[in-house]
């Protein structure tokens, strides 16, 4: 990996922007890309470095995007037309290129995403085990009060009654947080929900008492069943972060009505606009083809 590249991922972790690291890891001749080339794909398309020329990059850019969505790395054989190519397996796809004259490539596509965020109210006990806990399994710990507006994957109320406690509950489901958790007896849990007199799909978002049934006695056993509740609803149910307005529509790939190719449409992929309709090519011969067969 170049310093350019590494400096440009830092930057993006530290943003939190998602992205995708591509890594050329075998190459064929003739090919124009070698092992070690390696870019950056991020959510609207742009690729940044050199992971083959515009024919693959066009396969690269849309399996880049699908292991985005996914959040699981994938190994990309690309491959010219007519040639033999392995198994698609799980973590392993094939994408026939028509466009390439030649060579193979393999490509290993790691996403890296944010981790979530857990916010922690209150200033008790339970809130500093959990916040020390959270921070443990690396998830990235927001305590009431720091600077910023990170949107949170995850609440955890452990105010334990105080005046914070209602506000800090309607301000986590406003700005989008899937769960919501309340460190309170059931009794307690009960009223405050009551007390927020929310709609059925507020309520299911809203956990309490907080954490899964261990019969969690210390702060720290109480942090760690919150936890628990919390990664399983990350890994089992699909719980994200809410999403950032400026992330929220990702090009959706076409197909190039000459090879068939999967296409994502974007700037500097060939296009041809005719009576009010866009259409996609993954290269300039190809959509030069098409204007020809279409005239």
């Amino acid at each position: 990996m170049s310093r350019r590249t590494a400096a440009r991922m830092a930057e993006l972790a530290g943003r939190r922007v998602p992205f995708v690291h591509a890594t050329v890891v075998r190459a064929e001749a003739p090919a124009s890309a070698h092992a070690g080339d390696d870019a950056i794909v991020l959510a609207d398309g742009t690729i940044e470095g050199f992971v083959g020329g515009r024919c693959a990059e066009q396969s690269v850019r849309t399996a880049a995007l699908d292991t985005l969505r996914a959040g699981r790395s994938l190994l990309l054989r690309v491959l010219p037309d007519g040639a033999d190519g392995f198994p698609e397996t799980a973590g392993a796809r094939v994408a026939v290129n028509p466009c390439l004259s030649g060579g193979a490539l393999e490509i290993f596509l790691r996403p890296e995403l944010p981790a979530p965020v857990v916010r922690v109210v209150g200033a008790t006990p339970t809130a500093d085990a959990v916040a020390t806990l959270a921070a443990a399994l690396d998830l990235e710990v927001v305590r009431d009060g720091d600077d910023g507006e990170r949107p949170a994957t995850a609440v955890v109320v452990a105010s334990h009654g105080a005046d914070e406690e209602e506000p800090a509950i309607r301000a986590a489901l406003e700005a989008g947080a899937g769960y919501v958790g309340i460190v309170a007896s059931r009794r307690r849990g009960a009223a405050v929900l009551a007390s927020l007199d929310l709609d059925e799909a507020g309520r299911a978002r809203v956990h309490t008492p907080a954490g899964l049934p261990l019969g969690a006695a210390t702060p720290a056993e109480v942090a760690l069943s919150i936890l628990a509740e919390i990664v399983r609803a990350i890994r089992v149910d699909g719980l994200a972060a809410p999403v950032v307005p400026a992330a929220a529509e990702a090009p959706v790939a076409v197909v190039d009505p000459v090879c068939g190719m999967s296409v994502v449409p974007g700037d500097g992929v060939p296009r041809l606009e005719r009576d009010g309709v866009t259409t996609w090519f993954c290269s300039a011969g190809c959509r030069d083809a098409f204007a020809a067969s279409s005239a």
